[in-house]
């Protein structure tokens, strides 16, 4: 498993980027308690969900506004219309992990 952070690292509502060794940059969501995590670029234009916003169950990117469902990296609003990966996430002892992508 790959280390991401605390819990307490992301407040509700908020994100958090964070840059794994030997893997892509990822985004860490906080919606109400539950931790989701995505890869932080916009398959669309290249910017960092991680600046963008929360809206509900989506995040909006910073550069066009298009937009991706949190919980499953789906496109959800023009003009993105690539998913972005996401990834289970595991809690232990507060401490945030995913399963890298390559295994």
């Amino acid at each position: 498993m790959l280390y991401l952070c605390r819990t307490e690292d992301v407040a509700v509502g908020e994100i958090l980027r964070v840059d794994p060794p030997d893997h892509v940059p990822l985004a860490v969501f906080n919606l109400d308690g539950v931790f989701h995590v995505t890869d932080d670029t916009c398959t669309h234009g290249e910017a960092s969900l991680s600046e963008g916003e929360i809206d509900g169950d989506l995040v909006e990117c910073p550069f066009h506004a298009g937009c991706f469902e949190i919980a499953t990296g789906l496109p959800a609003g023009a003009p993105c219309t690539v998913a972005i990966k996401s990834y289970p996430v595991v809690i232990e002892d507060g401490a945030i992990h995913v399963k890298p992508a390559d295994g």
